[in-house]
C-alpha cells in the first residue's frame, strides 16, 4: 500500500527520501492529474549496456512525455526485453514499475543531479512542462546543482551514472529519447543502442 497519496505529502518530502518502494524524485502531471515519481533502488531498478528495442520499428503507442506506463506497455508490446523486464520487477512488494517517459527522467536529473559539472546543452534541454511546477530550459534557470541527497552523489550507492540513460518516449520512428547525467543535455538516438535505464513507479496524488 502506498503511503504518499496527496500533493501535501510529497512537498513535505525531500529528493531522494525512501518512500513507496523507492526514492522520491518530484511530482509531474499526466492528463491533468498529479503524480509522485518512485525511482527504483539502484540495485534492483537498473539496468546498464541495454536496447530499448532489438530494431528500430515504430511504436506509436509510446510517444508520450509523462505517461511511463502506457509507453513502457507499448514496447513491451512491440517486443522490447528491456519493457518486460521492468514490467516484471517486485521491488519492496511493489509491482508497477515501468521505463519513465522522458519529462519523468528529467525530472531525475533535476532533483538528483550526481556530480558538480556544470550543466549545458540546446537551448530546450530542460523544459519540462509535465513536471510540478513546470521546469525551465536550463539555460533559464539558477544552475542545476549536485543534490542534496547523499545516496545520490557521485559514487555513492543510489547515484545515477555519468552516462546516457532511456526514457520510453519515442521521438521519431527509428529513435528514442534519452537523457546524459554527466552534463544535462537532452537527445535522442537509435533505439537498439545500448545505454542505461532505471526503473520508476508514479503514484496518483490528490490534493
Amino acid at each position: 500500500m502506498n503511503t504518499l497519496s496527496t500533493l501535501a505529502q510529497a512537498a513535505a518530502l525531500a529528493f531522494g527520501a525512501f518512500t513507496d518502494g523507492g526514492h522520491f524524485g518530484g511530482v509531474l502531471q499526466i492528463n491533468g492529474t498529479a503524480f509522485a515519481v518512485i525511482h527504483a533502488p539502484k540495485a534492483e531498478g537498473e539496468f546498464d549496456e541495454v536496447a530499448l528495442l532489438s530494431s528500430d520499428e515504430n511504436v506509436p503507442g509510446a510517444m508520450s512525455y509523462s505517461d511511463s506506463m502506457a509507453n513502457t506497455r507499448a514496447l513491451a508490446q512491440a517486443g522490447s526485453e528491456l519493457a518486460k523486464k521492468v514490467l516484471a520487477l517486485t521491488i519492496n512488494g511493489f509491482t508497477d514499475w515501468c521505463l519513465p517517459a522522458r519529462d519523468v527522467v528529467e525530472l531525475a536529473y533535476r532533483h538528483l543531479k550526481p556530480t558538480e559539472e556544470e550543466t549545458y546543452g540546446g537551448w530546450r534541454d530542460g523544459e519540462n512542462p509535465s513536471s510540478v511546477p513546470p521546469g525551465l530550459p536550463y539555460a533559464c534557470t539558477a544552475a542545476i546543482v549536485q543534490t542534496a541527497a547523499e545516496a545520490f552523489q557521485a559514487g555513492n550507492a543510489e547515484a545515477f551514472e555519468d552516462s546516457l540513460y532511456w526514457t520510453s518516449t519515442q521521438y521519431r520512428e527509428r529513435s528514442a529519447w534519452c537523457q546524459y547525467f554527466y552534463s544535462g543535455g537532452q537527445d535522442f538516438t537509435s533505439k537498439s543502442a545500448e545505454l542505461r535505464a532505471r526503473a520508476v513507479r508514479l503514484i496518483p496524488l490528490s490534493l
